[in-house]
């Protein structure tokens, strides 16, 4: 494997890029809006997963999943919504951004469709109880939120979706012949005296008894 640069020619411009790709159309011009309206609700409120995406103060990004039942994401008002944080693994890459960084974004997926919601704007750590409360699931309410003022939301097309297959199940590759997150935690990790098979019991512990 080539260790250095392996990209020799790249585009520098807006000018060049434009060259090349075209121009959106109308259409695409005047889709994004600056709030949610009725649609962005009713969206939301059908999801039951998203990415989250943020970044550092010094601009190294991160990707983040989020999901529950269909409508865990609460629409506050046409500009606010607030995204519950379950318990994951402590990391807190997200919620470490947002402290220096607000500026997030959002897409909603709902299974089976493939057009996504996008949703940008600014993001802050909510500790709200009256908020977190409406929030609980099997009597645990989240320690914490994401609260997200709204700047700009609009529909992807469904273009990446037709193409993976993503929602056709005979697309679907064998699960048996899967990567192994076990083993890769394993390789990557290097703990002394754990297993593969170690980890994979971890993993499905935290998965069957700390969803909440």
């Amino acid at each position: 494997m080539n260790k250095g640069n392996p990209f020799l020619q790249k585009v520098e411009t807006e000018e060049e890029l434009r060259s090349m790709l075209g121009t959106p159309s109308e259409l695409v011009k005047r889709k994004a809006i600056s709030y949610l309206d009725q649609n962005c609700v009713e969206f939301i409120s059908n999801s039951p997963f998203l990415v989250i995406s943020t970044s550092d103060e010094s601009g190294f990004c991160d990707v983040s999943p989020r999901g529950d039942q269909a409508g865990f994401v609460q629409v506050l008002s046409k500009k606010y919504l607030l995204i519950p944080e379950r318990p994951g693994n402590k990391r807190m890459d997200s919620l470490r951004n947002i402290l220096t960084n607000p500026r997030i974004g959002l897409l909603f997926m709902i299974p089976g469709l493939g057009e996504t919601l996008r949703v940008n704007g600014k993001a802050m750590l909510v500790k709200d109880e009256e908020l977190l409360e409406k929030m609980a699931v099997n009597g645990r309410k989240p320690l914490i939120g994401i609260g997200v003022e709204v700047e700009e939301c609009f529909i992807h097309c469904a273009k990446a979706f037709i193409r993976s297959g993503l929602w056709k199940p005979d697309s679907w590759p064998d699960q048996t012949k899967l990567p192994s997150p076990a083993k890769m935690l394993l390789e990557h990790t290097k703990l002394p005296h754990a297993t593969e098979e170690s980890i994979q019991g971890s993993l499905e512990e935290s998965y069957t008894k700390r969803l909440y």
